[in-house]
């Protein structure tokens, strides 16, 4: 039976509530006293509203559980903080992300190119040092254009984000985006992967593919010489700059990209393999100049632009999502780490990360997150629910 009053109507693709109703309950059922919906959606609201732990659940709970029993049963009451505690620590983590990844889902718009870039964030707190455990590390894929976090994985504590990456591409909807990857991905296996989905690569080089990344370095160094000496003289190589200044600080980007691949020898081995790129990034700092170049492989045919817009979208990730969960979600001062708690919270985090940016007031993050706490009704509204 439903828990809704009928004055409450779902809206939108789905609600978070539906989505979360699918999670089977990890826990026993002689100690089941608060239902698995009710624990997670008051964590959920907790979080959206800023809360950045158990005791704060609680107490968001208990602040306001007048109101959560219009729409949840809450038979005892609400839980204490070491229910929240050891059903976050109990939940499956994988079916809480697959909760995350159908509301998202539902959420996303078809867009054609669209830049989605995969990268991974520490948890630096959740870490207990004296166990000698590895510092955890979560892997998330962040669509630009929709402005959504797709999907995340946990890189395993005897692994690394090789193996981690692969996971998360096959659970997302990919066909004709382009996935830009930092040089811990630039991999055979996960560049077919991608070509696989009927998407398209930008995989950074670096030193993990030392051969690759010295013999395009060599190519492209060489040719970038020709070219500015006289570009017409290297009619395959494209070009595009951007000039960006702030406060003080100018930043030239100058992106260059090369379709004659014929010349490497390990051509087939990297699926769809279409074209090199290369960044040059120079930035004027109050008068000391630094100067970086960096360089790719892409399944794109020659378009410099759509080059450029890729990897400055991949750069994007770090104030979009990774400055977002720290400073607004505070998630690199969560000290939660036992069993599945830190991957669980930071499925949380995200999923309050996409309600609050799907929400299209221009509002900030931080006053969106205020008014979460604030107002019942937009608490409902970044929960899926209709308050008419």
């Amino acid at each position: 039976m439903s828990t809704y009053p009928s004055s409450l109507q779902i809206c939108g693709p789905a609600s978070l509530i539906d989505c979360f109703g699918a999670l089977p309950d990890p826990r026993v059922e002689r100690t089941r006293e608060h239902r698995l919906i009710d624990v997670v959606v008051i964590g959920f609201c907790a979080t959206l509203a800023g809360g950045e732990g158990f005791t704060d659940m609680e107490m968001f709970g208990i602040s306001k559980q007048e109101w959560f029993k219009t729409f949840l049963e809450l038979p005892n009451g609400i839980p204490s903080h070491d229910t929240f505690n050891r059903v976050f620590q109990a939940l499956d983590p994988q079916a809480f992300c697959d909760c995350f990844l159908r509301w998202t889902q539902g959420l996303r718009a078809a867009v054609s190119g669209e830049i989605v870039a995969v990268d991974g964030k520490a948890l630096r707190r959740a870490l207990d040092r004296g166990k000698g455990d590895a510092l955890p590390y979560i892997v998330s894929a962040w669509a630009s254009d929709n402005g959504l976090v797709l999907g995340q994985v946990k890189v395993d504590e005897k692994s690394n984000e090789i193996t981690a990456i692969p996971e998360l591409l096959r659970a997302l909807e990919l066909a004709g985006c382009i996935v830009t990857i930092d040089a811990m991905g630039c991999q055979k296996k996960i560049a077919r992967k991608i070509v696989d989905a009927e998407a398209d690569y930008v995989l950074a080089l670096k030193g993990n593919q030392e051969t690759v990344h010295d013999e395009v370095r060599s190519y492209l160094d060489d040719a970038i010489s020709r070219w500015m000496q006289n570009p017409a003289s290297v009619p395959e190589l494209g070009f595009y700059e951007t000039v960006e200044k702030d406060h003080g600080r100018i930043e030239t980007r100058r992106f260059w990209q090369s379709d004659n691949v014929g010349w490497f020898a390990d051509r087939d081995r990297w699926k769809g393999l279409g074209s090199f790129g290369a960044v040059e990034s120079v930035r004027d700092i109050n008068g000391t100049v630094t100067t970086e170049r960096r360089y790719y492989l892409l399944s794109l045919p020659r378009n410099v632009c759509m080059f450029a817009r890729a990897a400055r979208l991949h750069w994007g990730v770090e104030n979009n999502v990774h400055w977002l969960l720290d400073v607004t979600f505070k998630e690199d001062q969560s000290r939660a780490r036992e069993g599945h708690s830190a991957q669980n919270l930071a499925t949380l985090r995200r999923l309050a990360l996409n309600a609050i940016k799907r929400e299209k007031s221009k509002h900030s993050m931080r006053l969106k997150v205020k008014k979460a706490g604030w107002s019942n009704d937009f608490l409902l509204a970044l929960l899926g629910i209709d308050p008419a």
